[in-house]
């Protein structure tokens, strides 16, 4: 074989290793995002076991769930400014050593004050886990493969509406609720030696400071970015919280079809998440758009669909997922705005969503408080999908007025 034969077949082995050790840090980092999505949604599907277990009421016990978003708002900024000087590596497994404890805290909790507080505690590692991951996926692969990169990490996540969720609920009625968080803990244990095993292990920023973090929160389309994010998704989470609400009481079905329904829409997300990503690589600005405005026309369609019967809301449920999307391109954006304060702006990136988790059905709830049937939720989330549509719009105008873009 001759020398430049020989060249060519190391180059060939040398790209395949390459390829081969970014899936693997890829894997372990949507790995941790399959426990923290798990976790999450899992416990709107526990809280009648908990409730009752822990003597409350189930709209007592939904604080609970409240307070591990909060957990999540407050994290996201702290951690990320905190350890602007530790190696990602290691701040990631660290993460995840604390999101299992955390998470067994709530497992072993005796009344209903330590199961909420323990539930905060779940909630502080999530942001800045997600953040820093998704700046270590962006680093392993080209420049204009980010976006794709990130939503293979936020693929743990949608896999976990779709496969943890019912795994966890299977498995407390067999062995109790408390399993569940027994079984987050093991994953995110597991997460957090796969990082220390594959993620690169690349030093700390000698430059990095927690005051150039902080430079984060001067910078204009930073904010503007979160803004949208949080505004244009929660459309998304006006629908679907009240997705069971909608087959059980406006239906008049049952809780198989709810089980149904709520695959589908996980089906959706983990699809429209890997697609999203693809074609953000290609162009993040028309995805964006693509995602706020075909999800503002799905969402306005909702109620209708829902007048036709369990079928066609089905098909509705799956394609307004598209919005779900932006979390990728929001995500991708950040890296692109937020200068020396990478860390911050992506961390911060997911307390913004949370942001959006709650905004989206407590403006839905107005309507539905004051007569309206649980569809108008669809009407309320195109809105916040046109305003998402309309924020990005300003943002980008203003990063060309500014001579960003």
């Amino acid at each position: 074989m001759t020398h430049t034969a020989l060249s060519g077949a190391s180059a060939v082995q040398a790209g395949g290793q390459k390829q081969s050790s970014a899936r693997a840090v890829i894997t372990a980092l949507a790995m941790g995002g399959f426990a923290i999505g798990m976790t999450e949604f899992a416990s709107m599907a526990l809280l009648p076991g908990f409730a009752s277990d822990l003597g409350v009421s189930e709209a007592r016990a939904a604080d609970a769930i409240s307070a591990y978003a909060l957990g999540v708002v407050v994290g996201a900024p702290l951690l990320a400014v905190a350890a602007a000087k530790m190696r990602k590596r290691l701040l990631l497994a660290l993460l995840m050593v604390a999101f299992a404890l955390f998470n067994l805290l709530s497992a072993i909790a005796p009344t209903f004050w330590t199961f909420t507080l323990s539930r905060f505690l779940s909630g502080l590692p999530h942001g800045a886990f997600f953040g820093v991951a998704a700046l270590v996926a962006a680093s392993v692969v080209p420049l204009n493969k980010r976006a794709s990169a990130v939503a293979r990490v936020f693929l743990g996540l949608t896999i976990a509406t779709t496969v943890g969720v019912p795994s966890a609920s299977w498995l407390s009625q067999f062995v109790g609720w408390r399993a569940t968080f027994v079984l987050v803990a093991g994953l995110a244990l597991a997460t957090a030696a796969a990082v220390m095993l594959k993620a690169p292990r690349t030093p700390a920023d000698p430059n990095a400071a927690p005051l150039k973090e902080l430079g984060a929160l001067k910078n204009r389309q930073v904010w503007l970015t979160l803004i949208t994010g949080a505004i244009g998704f929660g459309g998304f989470f006006a629908v679907y919280t009240y997705i069971a609400s909608t087959v059980e009481s406006t239906l008049g079905l049952s809780d198989t079809e709810v089980a149904l329904m709520l695959f589908i829409a996980g089906l959706g997300m983990t699809v429209f998440n890997l697609v999203m990503g693809a074609l953000a690589d290609r162009s993040l600005n028309v995805t964006a758009f693509t995602a706020f405005g075909g999800g503002a026309i799905l969402l306005a369609l909702f109620p209708l669909a829902v007048s036709y019967g369990l079928g066609t809301m089905g098909l509705v449920v799956f394609l307004m997922t598209m919005l779900g999307g932006v979390s990728t391109v929001m995500q991708t954006r950040l890296m692109n705005v937020a200068g020396e304060a990478q860390q911050l702006a992506a961390s911060l990136h997911h307390a913004a969503f949370n942001v959006a988790n709650a905004l989206g059905p407590f403006l839905a709830a107005r309507f539905i408080a004051s007569g309206y049937d649980f569809p108008v939720a669809g009407y309320v989330g195109a809105g916040l999908s046109v305003a998402g549509f309309i924020l990005f719009a300003i943002t980008l105008w203003d990063a060309r007025r500014s001579g960003i873009e």
